[in-house]
């Protein structure tokens, strides 16, 4: 792999067919597209911005974010801070041990929240329309706790942005920093991630389901450091068996989209083909057309 710092390439090395590419650029400019990017070997083979101040914007990722989140849990699982996927949320939300609390609550672990599956009423991509009613609460980490359930934990992937913020939640018991910090520490600062912004709830809880604006060229570090699985500069950021069981589809839900992971989607290049390496793709979703698409 080359230098990820995304030196312009070399047209003698762009493994890009530049028919095709040129084809897709006059799409792109017709389209209301801010800004596009393709990296292959490390090298940017591609690079369009509506105008100039795109290129150095902070832009909204909405729920790109959570699959930024996904990368702290694993950086956090690394150095010791979480013991495990198979930890009840109780040790982080002692408030679900209470009597008036539905006891089955207490059986739902970090892996539920990562997959989410903890089973709440949550009807994000339903009546909700893609806004989580938790933005409206006072306090946005009782709100999702307080859902009722619907389905056993385990049993099914339903869209939900509260576990996204419940995990940063979790981030910030476990750490002692603020998600932020903990972010810009051990992932922004190793990536040159110089410029971010990261909303923050009323109990100063950052945003873990839609919260983070980064530049394009920054949202796109993150795809290259996950093909690169984890490493970025001879420097191993995120643990590598975390990057590959992150990615790898656990629940099918929705058909239109693709598979989840670990707070990554995946689905197959060619959907009629059977899914193998070779036709396998993941990617982060943003509500409003944001993407990280990633392909070996």
């Amino acid at each position: 792999m080359h230098s990820p710092l995304f030196p312009l390439a070399d047209p003698a090395i762009t493994r890009l067919d530049t028919e095709l590419l040129n084809g897709f650029d006059r799409k792109i400019r017709k389209e209301k597209v801010v800004s596009c990017l393709i990296i292959q070997d490390g090298y940017l083979t591609y690079e369009y911005h509506k105008n100039k101040k795109q290129a150095q914007k902070l832009q909204k990722i909405n729920s790109c974010t959570k699959s930024f989140i996904s990368a702290l849990i694993g950086i956090a699982l690394d150095q010791g801070l979480i013991a495990g996927l198979d930890i009840p949320i109780t040790s982080y939300f002692p408030y679900l041990e209470q009597k008036s609390v539905d006891p089955v609550k207490r059986s739902i672990t970090l892996f539920h929240l990562l997959t989410m599956t903890p089973g709440f009423d949550w009807p994000e991509f339903g009546e909700w329309q893609s806004f989580p009613r938790m933005l409206h609460s006072p306090d946005w980490v009782r709100f999702v706790l307080d859902r009722p359930l619907l389905d056993q934990p385990g049993e099914k992937m339903n869209y939900n942005s509260g576990c996204s913020h419940l995990l940063s939640a979790i981030l910030q018991k476990a750490t002692g920093m603020s998600t932020y910090d903990f972010a810009k520490k051990y992932l922004f600062q190793p990536l040159n991630i110089e410029d971010s912004y990261w909303y923050s709830d009323g109990q100063g809880i950052h945003n873990g389901g839609d919260g983070l604006r980064l530049t394009s060229r920054d949202m796109g570090k993150l795809g290259l450091l996950y093909l690169q699985v984890g490493q970025w500069q001879d420097k191993q950021i995120v643990p590598a068996a975390w990057v590959q069981e992150s990615i790898q589809p656990k629940f099918r839900t929705y058909e239109r989209i693709g598979s989840y992971g670990l707070h990554w989607w995946s689905d197959r290049i060619d959907p009629s083909d059977d899914w193998t390496e070779d036709n396998f793709y993941y990617f982060a979703l943003g509500f409003g057309g944001q993407y990280i698409l990633a392909a070996e």
